[in-house]
Order: C-alpha cells, then structure tokens, then sequence
C-alpha cells in the first residue's frame, strides 16, 4: 500500500478549503482517507495552514510521500521532509 499525504477539497463552490489527508494513492482525491492530519485555507489572509507535526512526521518517517503541494505547505510550516 502506497501511502500519499495530499490535499481533499472541502467547502462550497467558490469558497474551498482543503483537509491535509494520508490516502492510499489508488483511493480518489475527495475519497476514503486513512487519517486526517490538518487543514489549509487559502480564503483567509495570510493563508491559514494548521497540521498535526507529530503524526506528519510519523507518516513520514513510515514512508508516506507528499505531494508537492503539500510538500511546499509543510516546509512553509518548518516540517523537514528528510532524515
């Protein structure tokens, strides 16, 4: 199983935020998800990302990748993706 950390849209229309999910990476995008890690919201200004830092290094550290979206949002937030 191939795990992947990656971003679920969530919200209205024209008003999206997005969940910070781990997927098996054949699930689909707003699909089944393994758990729920943070949020992002690209509404609010400056844009507001929270997530868990222990359990995204523990998914990390079990050989999860990221996306590269999300991958820019966690060294935004100082999370080191390697080592």
């Amino acid at each position: 199983m191939a795990t992947k950390i990656r971003l679920a849209r969530m919200g209205t229309r024209s008003k999206p935020f997005y969940r910070i999910v781990v997927a098996d990476s054949e699930f689909p995008r707003d699909g089944r998800f393994i758990e729920i890690i943070g949020n992002y919201d690209p509404n609010k200004e400056p844009a507001e990302v929270n997530v868990k830092d222990d359990r995204v290094r523990e998914w990390l550290s079990k050989g999860a990748k990221p996306t590269l979206t999300v991958s820019q949002l966690l060294k935004k937030k100082g999370i080191p993706l390697k080592g």
